[in-house]
């Protein structure tokens, strides 16, 4: 494990930076400001080349003399310092936390600098974003939501953690995955399967798929949060391993899906470090339940909101690809949408046994 930093680290150089920003407008009288990067889809790309979606150049001021802007700058000012304050002490923190280091109440006034946690964690996202540092760099960490079993070894804060000797429960995966926090120590798998629902990762590890097809079942329990993510890219990129992406098949699925391979538009600077443009799309495909034998009793009809975030999908640059087109549309005449659960009306070991087997046999999946 790396030692304790004794000097200043290159993060909080940058946050000293913004410090800086607002002393020289002070001396000078002039007006303090921010440059905020434009999160929002309208400022963001698709980089076909990389397989990813980049941020673009547009940016917003934000001046502590503008009065619509003065709470805002002063909520960033404040962020910013606690920040600087964990590196300085090399600790780490959650997102809850900063919220109530962060909130008081200003001298002479009843006016709170934040009233509640929605205010200041978007506050984090724009210095991430403005900072080009991961929120897991700036020490800040949100709850461990996720799990992984298979043949993996990590060091974790001096500990070593065997990934194939923890139960069928697995080692639940930490917020922040970088090396000097956890080391990939050793990886025999062939493969991570990267899979949405914790129910179907349960199945899977309890019926030891991870041991008979040698690979690493990783989850996020839902939209994978950002540890999970980066642990995946690490596995793929470090151990050079393929990544396979089990979701619903629902409009849902297909973006998370698109999320772990082209990064995401809300935070779209964080896709060199988080995305794996080569991620497979392994199921569960429009395809499935007529090729598979799965009966329309089992789907669910496809609501409005169903329907509105599919062709929104068709849409995006990312899903321009003709199989991509063909698989929502198909959907879409469907009218239903199927969850990973509904295998178990064939069996309760289907998809262990039956479904993900015939997948990686024949190679059956979307990219």
């Amino acid at each position: 494990m790396a030692t304790k930093a004794t000097k200043t680290t290159p993060v909080e150089k940058k946050l000293i930076g913004l410090a800086d920003i607002v002393i020289h407008a002070a001396d000078r009288s002039n007006d303090p400001t921010f440059s905020i990067p434009v999160r929002a889809l309208s400022n963001v790309s698709f980089n076909e080349r990389k397989g990813l979606i980049e941020m673009g150049d547009r940016k917003q001021s934000r001046s502590f003399f503008n009065v619509g802007m003065a709470k805002k700058f002063m909520q960033t000012v404040l962020v910013a310092d606690a920040l600087a304050e964990l590196q300085r002490a090399d600790l780490t923190t959650s997102l809850r936390e900063i919220y109530y280091r962060t909130k008081h109440t200003i001298k002479d006034s009843h006016e709170n600098t934040f009233d509640t946690q929605d205010e200041s964690d978007p506050v984090i996202e724009d210095l991430e974003v403005s900072l080009a540092a991961l929120r897991e760099e700036l020490h800040v960490r949100a709850e461990n939501s996720g799990s992984i079993v298979g043949p993996v070894v990590f060091g974790d804060d001096g500990d070593r953690v065997d990934c194939s000797k923890l139960g069928k429960g697995g080692y639940s995966v930490p917020s922040i995955v970088e090396p000097e926090y956890l080391e990939i120590r050793r990886c025999t798998a062939d493969f991570v399967l990267l899979v949405e629902k914790g129910t179907q990762w349960n199945r899977l590890s309890e019926d030891k798929f991870w041991r008979r097809y040698n690979c690493v079942l990783l989850t996020g329990n839902g939209q994978p949060p950002r540890g999970v993510r980066r642990l995946a890219r690490r596995l793929h990129e470090e151990q050079k391993l393929p990544v396979y992406v089990l979701v619903d098949n629902d409009p849902w699925g297909y973006y998370i899906y698109s999320v772990i391979k082209q990064g995401s538009i809300n935070l779209a600077f964080e896709s060199q470090r988080m995305a794996i443009p080569k991620a497979k799309f392994i199921g569960l495909s429009s395809a499935d339940p007529e090729r598979y034998g799965l009966p329309r009793n089992v789907g669910i009809k496809l609501n409005e909101k169903d329907t509105a975030r599919a062709k929104e999908l068709m849409n995006y640059k990312w899903f321009k690809k003709p199989a991509w087109q063909a698989e929502i549309k198909r959907m879409l005449t469907s009218g239903l949408k199927y969850e990973l659960d509904a295998l178990a009306n064939k069996d309760f070991q289907y998809l262990t046994k039956k479904y993900l087997p015939g997948k990686l046999k024949d190679k059956d999946w979307l990219d």
